[in-house]
């Protein structure tokens, strides 16, 4: 299992690979290809990430002490966001999500190529995450 960190750097130095913001608004939506989706069971209003101006939603489970994220979006972008902060946070313990910083995202330049709207979506999409690991953090304490 890769750290967290690891992760963070491999995305940071893929990033780094393209010159300009069409090529890696390209990438992000081949990443949000090869997301795993959701099960169409969890695509509920539960699982609904609030602050989106897209559907997105997100279903976490705890297997093995780590937390296991699927998800999905009807917008493509909005899907390779997702993709990214799955790829970032899915397989990991509750307790190294609760305590992961995001900067990566800013190192990436995503923030600032993203509208109000998905930005404010991003910080949604971090913060349910966060609170799916804490709720999970507390059931193994």
């Amino acid at each position: 299992m890769s750290s967290i960190e690891s992760v963070q750097q491999e995305i940071i130095e893929e990033f780094a690979l393209f010159e300009d913001w069409m090529q890696r608004y390209e990438h992000m939506i081949d990443l949000g290809k090869s997301l795993p989706l959701i099960a169409e069971e969890y695509k509920t209003e539960d699982n609904i990430i609030k602050g989106c101006q897209s559907k997105v939603w997100v279903h976490a489970e705890l297997k093995d002490s780590c937390i296991h994220f699927t998800a999905d979006s009807d917008a493509i972008i909005t899907k390779g966001i997702i993709a990214i902060l799955i790829r970032v946070f899915s397989n990991q313990p509750p307790k190294a999500i609760i305590e992961a910083n995001t900067d990566f995202i800013d190192q990436i330049g995503l923030k600032e190529h993203l509208s109000p709207t998905r930005a404010n979506g991003l910080v949604a999409m971090i913060k349910q995450i966060k609170m799916y690991a804490v709720a999970y953090q507390t059931q193994l304490n």
